[in-house]
């Protein structure tokens, strides 16, 4: 097992449960409020962890604040067996949080404060650079600055290190800035601001993905929820087909897939084989509450794939 590193943001999710949003100057009560450890870095490390089943493999950069937030979300990893030695606390500015409306359906609605996260800068990529002797793959996403992110994979291609970067959320991003990476993670909505084509179904997932992928990206996945996922890469194009599972919220659903696939190329599973771990663990995780918590275990991924 090659070890994961991850960079990203970690946040305190604040969740609530309704029937629906208040409009504007309403009030529309809720059902039920909780807290969760989440940020895309951190789910995607947890679910790394989690699946990996090999303590310190899994290694988490970035930054928390010095709140009691902060230490929750970073011994929830410790617990977990994950490296928090490149874990930086950051005095006099809040941990990230984010406030997450799950309505009826399942479907979120999230609005986030980034507070520590967005100083993530050199120290970071620094980190990263550190951390790179016995990696396998890098984890990146959007959430942090992109100055320290593109630093990170730059750092880790030259090292010949396979890259995955999960491009949410969607912001506008320098003129080959995903160049350096390996495999990008779209979903229907990514892909659909990547690409300029509205990506409804797996004909317009192929077709985005080869448009992505002609401007240079050796592998793009593109993520479709209980339509399964795209992989357009060198001799492969093919859908891969959903698990089917009873959704409570689609909260993580994307950094349980992310962090599947990145466990599977570490511990040396080819393209396809790490996809369809990531989506078996993106499935587990959509039928639990909660972000991080609602990661599954390796056994449990592995008993779904085996119950197709």
């Amino acid at each position: 097992m090659k070890d994961v590193i991850v960079l990203g943001g970690l946040n305190m999710d604040l969740i609530v449960e309704t029937p629906r949003l208040a409009g504007p100057g309403e009030t529309a009560e809720g059902t039920r409020f909780y807290t969760t450890p989440g940020g895309k870095g951190g789910n995607q490390a947890v679910a790394a962890a989690r699946l990996a089943q090999s303590p310190g493999s899994v290694k988490m950069v970035g930054r928390i604040g010095d709140d009691g937030f902060g230490e929750e979300m970073a011994q929830f990893m410790r617990n977990e067996g994950i490296d928090t030695s490149f874990l930086r606390r950051t005095s006099g500015i809040a941990s990230g949080i984010a406030v997450i409306f799950i309505l009826g359906d399942g479907e979120n609605h999230v609005n986030p404060v980034y507070g520590a996260n967005g100083l993530c800068d050199e120290q970071q990529s620094d980190d990263v650079a550190g951390a790179l002797t016995n990696a396998g793959v890098l984890l990146c996403q959007q959430e942090i600055p992109l100055s320290a992110t593109r630093a990170a994979i730059d750092a880790a291609a030259k090292a010949g290190i396979l890259v995955i970067l999960d491009p949410a959320p969607v912001r506008a991003v320098p003129d080959g800035f995903y160049d350096p990476v390996t495999i990008l993670t779209p979903n229907q909505g990514e892909a659909s601001s990547l690409a300029g084509i509205d990506v409804v179904d797996a004909g317009t997932a192929k077709s985005a993905a080869r448009s992505i992928r002609d401007t240079g990206i050796e592998t793009v996945i593109v993520t479709l929820g209980d339509q399964g996922a795209w992989v357009e890469s060198d001799g492969v194009s093919e859908l891969l087909d959903p698990f089917d599972v009873n959704v409570v919220a689609t909260v993580a659903a994307g950094d349980a897939f992310n962090g599947g696939l990145g466990a599977g190329l570490a511990s040396g599973m080819d393209l396809l084989d790490a996809a369809r771990l990531g989506m078996a663990a993106g499935a587990i995780c959509v039928s639990r509450d909660g972000a991080q918590e609602a990661m599954p275990s390796r056994s449990e991924a592995e008993a779904l794939m085996a119950g197709r």
